[in-house]
């Protein structure tokens, strides 16, 4: 009976150390996000340069996350709840690694739109950045709570981040034609809406692993309306 106590508590300081490293990469992530639409708003290229600085630390983040999860599981071989909170956690950070890269994207459109004149038609953008980062703290604190009830709720919330995006493109591509010496411009915060759509869509892959984490449940390919129930 000593020995199980031993093992099952070097298998929790095993886990709580992947979390961890879990719960450092999406305050990165969230970072880096943050950095490179202040530096588009406040057209700060250094924010910009920052963001695009902490792409590296991320990526090493997920490599040690995926080669501590193949430890874990060859070690430890877990089942049920406890097999599904590591391979949930592998995942989530696949998941932050690549909304890390579009912070990067942004970070790197937001510099080429700094050498121009502003656009005041960058303000467009702000209600999908809202939305998309409302979704993705959800999504992590749906994991880390294991919160089945929250994480469903971000399911939905996707639909009306595709909304604002294609509201948005379609303004500015009605621009485009009224102004089209901007087109290069107008261009550039298309792709920085569709960046922050896959951002959302990212979250969306997090609160759906979290309620399968956490219940067992696969909820992704569900109907939105199945999902809010």
């Amino acid at each position: 009976m000593i020995a199980q106590r031993h093992i099952l508590g070097t298998f929790d300081e095993a886990l709580a150390s992947l979390r961890n490293n879990v719960l450092m990469m999406s305050s990165l992530t969230e970072r880096s996000l943050e950095r490179a639409m202040k530096g588009l708003f406040d057209r700060d290229d250094d924010l910009c340069a920052n963001a695009i600085a902490d792409d590296e630390e991320i990526d090493q983040l997920e490599i040690q996350i995926d080669k501590d999860g193949v430890a874990i599981l060859l070690r430890f071989q877990p089942v049920a709840s406890d097999l599904r909170r590591v391979v949930s956690a592998m995942k989530l950070s696949s998941n932050l690694e690549r909304m890390a890269d579009q912070a990067t994207t942004i970070a790197r459109r937001a510099r080429k739109l700094n050498q121009h004149p502003p656009l005041p038609e960058v303000e467009l953008i702000r209600p999908l950045y809202e939305q998309a980062m409302s979704m993705f703290k959800d999504s992590v604190d749906a994991f880390v709570r294991e919160d089945v009830d929250l994480g469903r709720a971000v399911v939905p919330r996707d639909e009306k981040l595709d909304e604002l995006n294609h509201s948005a493109s379609r303004k500015l591509i009605e621009r485009m034609a009224q102004d089209p010496e901007q087109l290069r411009g107008y261009l550039n915060l298309i792709f920085i809406g569709r960046c922050l759509e896959r951002v959302g869509d990212h979250a969306t892959n997090i609160a759906e692993e979290a309620v399968y984490a956490a219940a067992a449940e696969d909820i992704r390919h569900q109907p939105v309306a199945a999902t809010t129930t």
